[in-house]
């Protein structure tokens, strides 16, 4: 177990934390003025509970069943009754960091004080979270309004020692006998205490904070291989230029031509055809345009953190114990701001992918990649050398395209039309991950066939930080020669595009790229 801490209440939880957390196993502490504001707000529910009016999340049913008062004796399984038969999810496990993620994302809203919970039902998840607990969750189940309601009930079900949980070690334990295992003790939940645990955005938004995380990483790849395709195939960096960038002055867009042109600083290809003697005129868009791609797609993430942050900052629960002590039912559970740019970048992966391929598919193409073999053979004909590399790319690319049709503008009624409109910002989220997941192999699969593109120009040496890049993939993966079994070099490519090995190798030459 990771011996780092995460300490929440003590102000809005980081995108730090949330990876700390979810992928690194940091343990979780609550600070001991955020338990004083959970001991606070629960002396306001504790009151109300008391009191012959009803009040919802408090003293009646859930939902469209909102108008049924419970008397006292029938509460403790009114709550226990929420869990279980919200706990309706079906399909694949969802993945473990995102179930922590969202777990740690929960009790961030629990210790502000305003969802009305007990502070033993707060330290629960801290503990579980700590334990290295991850409760069993399933693929669907939310429709991303009224919370992530079917995930979340999974997770709120572990922590009343029901349901199952993997243990660090990806073990499968009955809830119960993993956290008796550890020193825990299931939680009872009392008045308002069910509903709290699953009126959240918290799935989505871990998911949301875990795919900008990688697109960081991913940003920085998309330039390092489109510069090593635009000096595979002999094309110049002249529009690249800052003063041509600053024509359009789109952030993202300058950020990228900026690292390109560092990419291939010191390129003897590059230098060889810069001359008067050259003919080309204009490179085509996927060379000439990428900054302008892959700057759209940053400013676009920019916004997407933006809206991260504050959710991140925010109370999302229904109903609220407000500052005075009132509780009141409110529409912050929709998650329509989340799941808008968690499609926004389903959209941004797609077209990364797009112009990332239709790089590749000029590198083997004789006609357009200038003097190279055709598919980078070794001995065209004989053999076929990286040909289905394309192929593999266009039918991830073709899924990325399917997977940009936003699950936002739908929405099917639900909970007997008292719920009307649903964000499904949950299975936006889901796409999302899968689209991170292609994008990662398409331009690994750019990589490969740019370096490879690159070595046949010899004896023009590359630039030093193209260089760099190839030899951290020649550790892996063989250079050009006659035919050899292509997925597992494939495969090793892909890891090192998904581990940060390659933007590293850059880095490692002309310094960190924005």
């Amino acid at each position: 177990m990771n011996e780092s801490k995460v300490v929440v209440g003590v102000g809005p939880v980081t995108f730090a934390d949330v990876v700390a957390v979810a992928r690194h196993d940091a343990r979780v502490s609550i600070s001991p003025d955020a338990l004083d504001a959970v001991a606070a707000s629960r002396v306001h529910i504790e009151a109300l509970a008391e009191q012959p009016t009803p009040v919802y999340g408090v003293s009646t049913g859930f939902g469209a069943l909102a108008s049924r008062h419970i008397p006292h004796e029938s509460r403790t399984q009114l709550q226990r009754s929420l869990i279980r038969s919200h706990a309706a999810g079906t399909g694949a496990e969802v993945e473990r960091e995102v179930i922590r993620a969202m777990m740690l994302l929960r009790l961030s809203t629990l210790t502000t004080g305003r969802t009305g919970v007990r502070t033993e039902t707060a330290q629960a998840y801290a503990d579980l979270l700590s334990a290295g607990l991850t409760p069993v969750v399933y693929e669907y189940g939310s429709l991303g309004c009224s919370g992530d309601l079917a995930p979340l009930a999974h997770v709120a079900l572990a922590v009343m020692g029901e349901g199952h949980v993997r243990s660090s070690d990806g073990a499968l334990k009955p809830s119960a006998e993993a956290m008796a295992e550890h020193g825990l003790t299931p939680v009872t939940f009392a008045e308002k205490e069910g509903l709290a645990l699953i009126n959240g955005t918290d799935g989505m938004l871990g998911q949301l904070v875990l795919g900008l995380t990688d697109l960081h990483n991913l940003f920085r790849l998309a330039d390092i291989a489109a510069a090593m395709s635009v000096e595979g195939l002999l094309g110049t960096d002249r529009v690249f230029a800052d003063d041509l960038q600053r024509l359009r002055p789109h952030p993202g867009q300058a950020v990228s031509a900026a690292n390109i042109n560092r990419m291939l600083a010191g390129s003897a290809i590059v230098a060889s055809h810069r001359g008067d003697d050259c003919t080309r005129v204009q490179d085509a868009y996927s060379l000439r345009c990428a900054p302008q791609v892959a700057g759209a797609a940053r400013d676009t993430a920019d916004h997407a953190r933006a809206v991260a942050e504050r959710e991140l900052a925010s109370v999302v629960d229904n109903p609220v114990i407000t500052l005075d002590g009132r509780v009141e039912s409110n529409g912050n559970f929709h998650g329509a701001p989340v799941a808008y740019v968690l499609d926004f970048l389903s959209i941004v992966v797609a077209d990364l992918a797009s112009i990332s391929e239709r790089r590749t598919d000029r590198f083997l193409d004789a006609a357009r990649s200038h003097g190279l073999n055709p598919f980078l053979a070794d001995d065209p004909g004989v053999d076929s050398g990286h040909m289905i590399t394309q192929y593999t790319q266009a039918a991830i690319v073709s899924e990325l395209k399917r997977l940009a049709a936003p699950a936002s503008v739908d929405s099917i009624p639900s909970s007997a039309m008292q719920e009307d409109h649903v964000s499904m910002g949950w299975s936006a989220a889901r796409k999302l991950r899968r689209g991170i997941d292609g994008l990662t192999q398409v331009l690994a699969i750019e990589v490969l066939n740019a370096a490879r593109g690159i070595e046949l120009r010899q004896p023009l040496t590359p630039a030093p930080a193209t260089a760099a890049v190839i030899a951290a993939l020649r550790r892996h993966v063989a250079g050009p020669g006659p035919d050899r079994y292509l997925a597992p070099e494939i495969g090793a490519a892909v890891e090192l595009a998904r581990t940060g090995a390659l933007v590293e190798a850059a880095e490692g030459s002309v310094g960190r790229l924005s």
